[in-house]
């Protein structure tokens, strides 16, 4: 079987490259290398530097693929408030292009890579098929793409899956972005022996997911003949939950920092309480997700030393900058 994975450069993508490989399969991927790092890709996948944007690229290095698995994204949510056209543009247009381009290459199934995002501010846990009301331009793009693969994929009679991953962490993940993973954040931060910063009070609750998980079910929903036409949560339910505040204590502990995070105000539109449930997840995959958020913590602090701190790199533009703007952005605090 062959792979072809979009932001394969990147955490989700390069983690997903390691598993088929270790597999056996053929992989092939592209990246455009803008949130993405070339150190993370094996010698052994067929690389690619492309944008999803560009679809006459994208039929031509998709050729002879059985499975699209679509991880790119400028998985950006909160700064699609103040960028929306950058974040929508990458997620609507970037989203249909590969999905035109791996239909008209007739392969036989396609994977898109969704966001709790999706979901916004409704009750939780939140339930696949429950109420969607997402709070950004992000959300909007990733429910607005899932839409649109759904309608091409029944229409041309081709398979599909949607996964549904929240707030992925582990090895490979960037550390270096001031505008999202605000674990790898931390840890970037408290390794320079600065402050980290948390918005608002720092009891918004998460539920942080094991990259290994999530590749193990995103391969269930590339692979297993019997899974299709389906949109699954990927990663732990409530009984994971975590406050932020939580989690600068836990990675404090393990780092032995022992200066408090700076708190700023809350971020505009910021989703309070974002929790999943996963039992879709577990009677499909049959598999509990990890969580022991310790360990897992412990290895993104290993790596993170390893590969050394870094300074952050503002790479997006901010469209809308005004009063609402994050001034740790604005100013590039962070």
């Amino acid at each position: 079987m062959q792979i072809f994975i979009t932001g394969i450069a990147g955490f989700l993508g390069a983690n997903l490259a390691d598993y088929y490989i270790n597999k056996g399969y053929k992989v092939s991927g592209c990246d455009n290398l803008v949130g993405g790092d070339l150190d993370n890709v094996s010698k052994e996948v067929i690389f690619h530097k492309a944008d999803c944007e560009d679809i006459a690229k994208m039929r031509e290095i998709i050729k002879g693929s059985d499975v699209v698995i679509h991880a790119a994204a400028y998985a950006h949510e909160n700064l699609s408030i103040f960028s929306p056209y950058l974040i929508s543009k990458n997620i609507v247009n970037g989203s249909t292009a590969v999905f035109s381009a791996a239909i008209s290459n007739k392969v036989k199934r396609i994977v898109f890579c969704s966001s709790i995002a999706r979901y916004g501010e409704v009750g939780i846990p939140y339930l696949e098929n429950g109420l969607t009301n997402p709070s950004d331009p992000y959300g909007i793009s990733k429910l607005a793409a899932e839409k649109i693969l759904i309608n091409l994929c029944d229409t041309y009679g081709v398979e599909y899956n949607i996964a549904v991953p929240h707030n992925i962490i582990g090895i490979k993940q960037k550390y270096d972005d001031p505008f999202r993973n605000v674990a790898s954040i931390m840890i970037n931060l408290m390794l320079q022996g600065r402050q980290p910063i948390i918005y608002g009070d720092g009891e918004q609750k998460r539920s942080f997911s094991d990259v290994e998980d999530c590749i193990y079910c995103i391969d269930k929903l590339a692979t297993d003949k019997d899974i299709k036409g389906e949109l699954v949560n990927i990663g732990p339910g409530p009984e994971n939950e975590i406050t932020i505040n939580e989690l600068f204590r836990k990675i404090s502990n393990q780092l032995k920092y022992n200066q408090e995070p700076l708190y700023k105000p809350e971020r505009v539109n910021e989703v309070k309480n974002a929790i999943c449930s996963s039992s879709l997840a577990e009677k499909l995959f049959r598999k509990r997700f990890n969580e022991d958020i310790d360990t897992i913590l412990s290895k993104m602090i290993k790596f993170i030393k390893i590969k050394g701190p870094k300074k952050f790199s503002y790479t997006y533009e901010i469209e809308i900058n005004n009063d609402l703007t994050p001034e740790t952005w604005s100013k590039k605090l962070i």
